[in-house]
């Protein structure tokens, strides 16, 4: 169980380098420099591209290497774990809603500019008044509210929270940078990850 489980911790260490090194501006630098400035329209949709075929190859691992049972929920912890996940799909759908599904696939990106970065307005509201990745925080949700786990599926999920928290860092480092003060200010006052449901920001009705 070792070896299958140091074989998965490679692939995803592996994974999460090449698409660090690939968010970094210093390959967007050199991306623009081969392919011109144009390459920044197609950049975020190849990025997405490139994320999901190279992870496709891993998943397989979870059920071909040798594994074990650590649990096999039943009911009613069946029904608890699979509403969780249901909610967690719930406010992942409303979160790329509110941020711009086009802007997450990188179609938006092609024929202009993130919704955000051109009205230069921060989301905020919704589900980002609560934690600043409502979408992270629903994919931790849904790989650890899995009805069943195995040693296997618990050491990719482990690998996956990681990358997620590694992401988050960087992706906050973008974000400062576009908005700034604006930013930085909504960082002190917003959770990442776990949101404060009692807190008076999460709580406050939105105004129209």
């Amino acid at each position: 169980m070792l070896i299958s489980s140091a074989i998965i911790i490679l692939a995803m260490t592996l994974y999460g380098v090449l698409h660090s090194w690939l968010a970094s501006s210093t390959v967007k630098t050199y991306s623009r420099r081969i392919f011109g400035a144009n390459s920044d329209r197609y950049y975020r949709m190849i990025y997405n591209i490139v994320a999901v075929i190279t992870l496709v190859p891993i998943l397989p691992l979870v059920a071909l290497l040798p594994d074990q049972f650590i649990y096999l929920a039943q009911p009613p912890w069946l029904y608890l774990l699979l509403a969780g996940q249901v909610a967690a799909l719930t406010g992942l759908f409303i979160g790329l809603w509110q941020t711009g599904i086009s802007d997450f696939l990188g179609f938006s990106q092609l024929y202009g500019v993130p919704r955000q970065l051109k009205s230069n307005t921060l989301v905020a509201s919704g589900l980002y008044r609560c934690v600043r990745h409502p979408l992270y925080t629903a994919g931790i949700i849904i790989i650890w509210f899995m009805p069943v786990m195995t040693t296997n599926l618990f050491t990719l999920n482990l690998c996956l929270t990681l990358y997620i928290i590694v992401g988050i860092y960087f992706e906050e480092r973008k974000l400062g940078r576009d908005f700034g003060d604006s930013y930085l200010a909504y960082q002190r006052s917003t959770p990442m990850l776990v949101p404060r449901p009692w807190s008076k920001k999460c709580r406050k009705p939105e105004m129209s």
